[in-house]
């Protein structure tokens, strides 16, 4: 069987405050990005409008395209080139055309249609998917994804105080909060469109990176039951994320080879989810290291357990190595 990274003893924790750095940083250049170009980039799965994929036969100019559809009535739509030359997405989110929409969802589709095969004859024009999504509707799927994520959130920290202790489950929860902000800031920096998919990138990423973070935990909590020697609790923190490495090292591979096969291989469709995921193997692995791991040192800190005789742990201030509050803690293990 192939091993790899056993028995290592690096040390992690002692360098949360350059990883808190690094993330602050990148969260605050996505936050800053919203007062310089706006909000993110909702779909028409929230916003309400109509998207259209089109194949040509042959390339045809852009400029022709969207004056084609600005005499048909079709103002102010985005066109953009995707994979080939010859194909094309469409995206009219005109106020009244959204209007159009929510009595009769084909309409503003059946005129692009039209315009296009007037102009370039309908036998060099394919629709290749469309959708049609009224404001009403595109609210509703706001509000909808909000609440996933949110219940959610509120699971994983039930799941978890009542799996290891609050306090574990508080930090998880805050980690998995960072998660999200740091996906969020990445989203808006490169500019992908928000839409249905992302949000299960999101809940997916939610999941996997709470996963990381319970499998941490739980090997923390079992070398909490086995003789200390005096170790602090960031000691043990770094014992047992050397202990689960290569676990983790096999299974970030193998997730981000798929992602990335679904990046290279599948349509457009498909790889939103695949940068989202993507990027969340890192940020998943980032995150159970240098922010649930300190978060939980920080909590133990400032609401210590009470300590008993046979499953207590004396925890000493060890220098740089924990965001703790400067003294001595004492943790009772669960």
């Amino acid at each position: 069987m192939l091993r790899i990274l056993h028995n290592t003893k690096y040390e992690f924790v002692k360098h949360w405050r350059i990883a808190a750095i690094l993330t602050v940083a990148f969260i605050v250049a996505g936050l800053a990005s919203f007062g310089v170009t706006g909000g993110v980039n909702y779909s028409i799965e929230f916003t309400g409008g109509t998207l259209m994929q089109v194949q040509f036969k042959q390339a045809p100019d852009v400029g022709d395209v969207r004056s084609t559809l600005d005499d048909a009535g079709i103002a102010g739509a985005e066109i953009q080139q995707y994979g080939a030359a010859t194909d094309f997405s469409i995206r009219a989110r005109d106020e009244k055309q959204v209007e159009e929409q929510a009595a009769g969802a084909e309409g503003v589709a059946k005129k692009i249609e039209a315009a296009l095969d007037a102009k370039f004859g309908a036998e060099n024009v394919t629709i290749v998917r469309t959708e049609a999504v009224g404001p009403k509707v595109g609210a509703e799927l706001r509000t909808g994804a909000a609440m996933a994520m949110l219940i959610a959130s509120l699971f994983t920290l039930a799941y978890l105080a009542i799996r290891f202790d609050w306090r574990f489950g508080l930090a998880a929860v805050l980690a998995t909060s960072h998660d999200i902000l740091v996906t969020i800031a990445f989203i808006k920096l490169f500019h992908l469109e928000v839409s249905l998919t992302i949000v299960a990138a999101i809940l997916t990423l939610l999941g996997y990176s709470s996963n990381d973070t319970i499998i941490i935990f739980d090997r923390v909590r079992e070398n909490l039951r086995k003789p200390h020697k005096g170790q602090t609790l960031a000691q043990i923190l770094d014992r047992s994320i050397n202990e689960t490495l290569p676990r983790s090292v096999m299974t970030h591979a193998t997730t981000l080879l798929a992602t990335l096969a679904l990046l290279v291989i599948a349509g457009e469709v498909i790889r939103p989810f695949a940068w989202v995921m993507a990027f969340g193997v890192f940020v998943a692995t980032f995150s159970s290291i240098y922010v649930a791991g300190p978060l939980l040192l920080w909590i133990e800190s400032r609401y210590p357990r009470e300590a008993d005789d046979k499953s207590a742990l004396a925890m000493k201030k060890g220098g740089d190595s924990a965001p703790s509050g400067g003294r001595s803690e004492r943790l009772a293990a669960n």
